[in-house]
């Protein structure tokens, strides 16, 4: 391993490619005979599809069809399904949801039609052209609504608009400690709706080859085996292996690229009515309304501690707002998602959630970076500060005398923890963070009109996402080892992690390997990105199966060498006959190995049933608010965080920086707000939806402390979400303590300057 690897001053082998114009995504390919696709959308959050006159945009120059969901239904096509399995109290009810809305839509932005053009200006023209005769329905755009007596009816099968119910853990045990807790602290607490909005819109383009009956779709994907399975069983009804699924680079992801959406489905269809290569590519109006949201959790905790400040229990109370459909993985999060991190990092002997899932007639919510792990560590350390506050506890302390240290340790939700620096973590924060000098500053803030909050906040991530994943470690022709995973990169650093894994177990330099991922042609399965799951599941398998040529290859090496297999060793590239100078290099054995009785020196390792892995740390923010303005300037932010061993610091620190952003955008601005009068979507555009700027973020303070952990032989945890699950309590913690001093101890995210100027108000002015 070089002194690079070491340091972690290896930069991105993609960043060459990125920099200088050269990245392969999706919306710059085109192919030969190409045509080009536009959907027409719902205008309605609810209503009744009376008639739709395609003819006029039929008659656009150049246009090659214009299809309604009648025409899907005439070839066969089946539904979108939910794949979700949760120990809810009955079957999670997914009504039937079609790649265009049939009899009826749901949803602002919900797909009525789709037309095909042979320029993408005829197809926009003709789009614009299609008339839709609706009826307009009574809409709820709020859980809330939805499930008030009276509500309209969004599904027939969902009584009430209640998908399912899902309760976990000991309710009796943790009322019964309720009842004997010397404090009880209660909240109610919005995971306000919001957009993973990556920067790369989704694309895709379809083809279909008449001869063999083979689709190919390039999509911007980042979980592709789990698009085209459901895609090939439930909606084309043909063998998974007739689809092929490819995507070069990604512009991000965060989850919502993981799902199979309507649009794959269409360009698929369409190239094979046609003839021709559909391509189509989303506006980022139509992200926003057509792709999936996140969050939209609301709850009611209670959180019960002795006289001391021990954690006695804590009951959670979930309503999950799940949109217009069941997504794929929509009721996840607040399901089994949620669960594993229930509670947090800390000692809690009662725990017991409930939550229930919701349709509304809004766009489809679905896994955003964390899923479930964030509202649920927002919930434990939202009732720690508001405990801290109301009970007379230091918030830092009662933390620090109630965290897990002795592991391993079962969680009363069933994880079991299994190594973790949580307690040294907060201590360091603190340190970093400078909080023993903090109430200094605050006095110099107040001397200038400002107030001044310092916000503390743990967190615990549960990283795997699915607990299955392959590799294949393939000897080329042409020289180059393949590193074939089913894990897939949409920005994290992929091609130079797994390289390095590579390089430092067979002690071969980075150019040695070719990094080949996202290609169902190329990967037998895979279970994609998300979880946090990318050096765990798919670096921790891609060890085994190298390791695993190590040994096929001292056999071979044996035989060529003429001594017996023990007698071999290997180091650097060189099979070496021990206490001899012979050797033979990994290249000419492979080689060799192709032409000899057996197998080959390539391996595919399917690894299954892997156990969670459970980073965690502590974070801080400094906050300053203008009282007349309401304006919250983020001025310093720690994080001390714990994700094993690090292989890459510099793209570890990477992950954790964007996830603080996202989760910082969360907490000061980003929101999905619909109309509660006509169900419009009002946060349409960036002109409305808030995402962070570069002049709002400060300089991170990232302190990487690590327990390696012994779930994979890389001792990795997993980086990816932890940003995202740490910053929103963090933030609104330290807005809290700004405002604490004006007898405020509770604010709702997002919290914008109209928020807390609002809420400033209503304080010096009384409720008007």
């Amino acid at each position: 391993m070089t002194s690079q690897h070491q340091s972690g001053l290896l930069g991105r082998l993609e960043d060459t490619r990125f920099l200088t114009g050269q990245g392969n995504y999706t919306a710059d390919h085109n192919r030969p005979g190409q045509v080009y696709a536009k959907v027409v959308r719902s205008e309605h959050a609810h209503a009744t599809i009376l008639k739709i006159d395609t003819g006029p945009a039929s008659e656009v120059e150049g246009v090659l069809g214009v299809w309604t969901e009648a025409d899907l239904a005439a070839d066969g096509l089946g539904v979108l399904p939910c794949g979700v399995q949760a120990a809810t109290d009955a079957p999670i009810i997914v009504p039937p949801r079609y790649a265009l809305a049939r009899d009826r839509v749901r949803h602002v932005g919900d797909p009525v039609a789709f037309v095909v053009a042979k320029t993408e200006m005829a197809a926009t023209e003709a789009a614009e052209m299609v008339d839709v005769d609706y009826e307009a329905l009574a809409f709820s755009v709020s859980s809330a609504t939805s499930l008030a007596p009276g509500a309209p009816e969004i599904w027939p099968e969902a009584a009430g608009n209640v998908a399912y119910r899902f309760r976990k853990g000991n309710q009796d045990a943790a009322e019964r400690a309720m009842a004997d807790a010397a404090h009880i602290v209660e909240l109610e607490l919005i995971n306000n709706r919001v957009s993973a909005l990556p920067t790369e819109p989704r694309a895709g383009i379809g083809e279909f080859d008449p001869d063999t009956g083979q689709f190919t779709l390039e999509l911007t994907g980042q979980g592709l085996h789990g698009i085209r399975d459901p895609m090939a069983v439930s909606v084309f009804q043909i063998p998974v292996d007739q689809i092929d699924l490819f995507a070069d680079d990604v512009g991000g992801g965060f989850g919502l690229k993981n799902f199979l959406f309507p649009e794959w489905i269409l360009v698929l269809w369409a190239a094979r009515r046609l003839g021709a290569p559909v391509k189509w590519v989303a506006e980022a109006g139509e992200d926003l309304s057509g792709s999936i949201h996140g969050r939209a959790i609301d709850t009611t905790a209670r959180l019960a501690l002795d006289a001391n400040g021990k954690f006695l229990a804590l009951e959670v109370d979930l309503i999950s707002d799940l949109g217009a459909y069941a997504s794929g993985g929509g009721p996840n999060a607040a399901t089994n998602a949620a669960s594993t991190a229930m509670g947090g990092i800390y000692v809690i002997p009662e725990i017991f959630m409930q939550s229930r899932g919701v349709y509304t007639n809004t766009t489809p919510v679905d896994a955003y970076r964390g899923a479930g792990k964030p509202e649920a560590n927002f919930i434990i350390e939202r009732l720690i500060d508001a405990a801290a506050r109301r009970c007379g506890f230091d918030p830092v302390e009662l933390r620090l005398h109630n965290v897990v240290d002795q592991f391993p340790y079962e969680k009363a939700l069933g994880a079991t923890l299994d190594c973790g620096r949580y307690k040294e973590n907060i201590q360091t924060a603190a340190k970093r963070a400078k909080r023993d000098s903090f109430e200094a500053r605050r006095a110099t803030a107040k001397s200038a009109g400002k107030l001044r909050g310092l916000g503390v906040a743990c967190f615990l991530e549960s990283a795997r996402g699915a607990p299955q994943e392959e590799v294949r470690v393939q000897f080329a022709d042409d020289g180059a080892i393949e590193i074939i995973t089913g894990t897939e990169s949409n920005g994290q650093g992929h091609e130079t992690t797994f390289a390095e894994i590579a390089s430092a177990r067979l002690g071969l330099p980075l150019d040695a390997f070719r990094y080949v991922q996202a290609d169902t042609r190329r990967t037998r399965t895979g279970s994609g990105h998300g979880g946090a799951r990318s050096m765990h599941m798919g670096g921790g398998t891609l060890a085994l199966a190298i390791d695993q040529v190590i040994e096929k290859g001292k056999t071979v090496a044996a035989q060529l060498l003429q001594v017996i297999s023990g007698q071999v060793g290997y180091s650097d590239g060189q099979f070496t006959v021990e206490g001899s100078a012979r050797s033979i290099g990994l290249s000419e054995v492979a080689e060799a190995a192709k032409t000899m009785d057996g197998e080959t020196l390539d391996t595919t390792v399917f690894r299954e049933d892997a156990p969670f892995t459970f980073p965690g740390g502590c974070q801080i923010a400094e906050v300053e608010i203008d009282p007349d303005t309401g304006e919250v300037n983020l001025l310093r932010y720690t994080a001390v965080d714990d994700y094993g061993h690090i292989l890459n610091p510099m793209l570890a620190e990477g992950q954790v920086h964007g996830g603080l952003v996202q989760g910082i955008g969360q907490a000061l601005g980003e929101r999905i707000v619909y109309d509660q009068d006509s169900g419009q979507l009002l946060t349409g555009s960036l002109m409305d939806y808030a995402v962070p700027r570069a002049a709002d973020i400060p300089f991170f303070d990232i302190v990487l402390s690590g327990e390696p952990t012994s779930a994979n032989l890389l001792g990795v945890k997993g980086t990816g979400q932890a940003g995202c699950i740490g910053a929103p309590p963090t933030i609104v913690n330290a807005v809290i303590d700004a405002l604490s001093p004006l007898g405020i101890d509770h604010i709702q995210m997002p919290a914008t300057s109209e928020v807390v100027w609002r809420t400033i108000q209503s304080k010096v002015s009384g409720p008007s």
